[in-house]
């Protein structure tokens, strides 16, 4: 009877343990939505962004995103993003999609520009980067520079 007390009683520490991490991660991470104003950014190809991801200045949290939605007129995708209400953000600053690592998540950074006059809530941001495909710089680099001839494919001959 002894030995199962003993179980239990280990069985709730280990509770109460993960419980405690658990808190002490959700209290520590910044996963939750930043609410702020509204700025929306067009991109061609939007690979690898997410709902609810990170919008970055200089590697610090800002924003998030809030959806993605196709236009269908020129088939383009329209990020819409919340950010904090105490960062402004120049008219002629970068959106660009890119990656916490070679394999991590994709995030959207913000370059800012050098103009005094700032997005206002509901604006745009107009100069986009969409995101870099790991497979087409591979792709580059084994077929080399050339617009992603083979190299067993013969160049067309040049004029003499």
């Amino acid at each position: 009877m002894s030995r199962n007390a003993v179980e239990t009683v280990m069985g709730a520490v280990v509770l109460v343990v993960a419980a405690v991490f658990l808190f002490f991660a959700y209290t520590t991470s910044q996963v939750r939505a930043v609410s702020g104003y509204p700025v929306t950014a067009d991109f061609s190809r939007v690979e690898g962004l997410r709902d609810g991801g990170d919008v970055r200045i200089s590697g610090i949290r800002v924003g998030s995103i809030v959806s993605q939605t196709l236009d269908t007129n020129g088939y383009i995708a329209v990020v819409k993003l919340s950010i904090d209400p105490t960062v402004k953000i120049p008219v002629d600053s970068v959106a660009q999609i890119v990656s916490s690592g070679l394999l991590g998540d994709k995030y959207l950074s913000i370059v800012p520009g050098a103009e005094e006059e700032y997005i206002k809530p509901g604006g745009k941001i107009a100069q986009t980067t969409p995101p870099i495909s790991l497979e087409s710089l591979i792709g580059q680099f084994i077929y080399g520079q050339s617009g992603g001839q083979k190299p067993n494919e013969a160049a067309p001959a040049a004029n003499k």
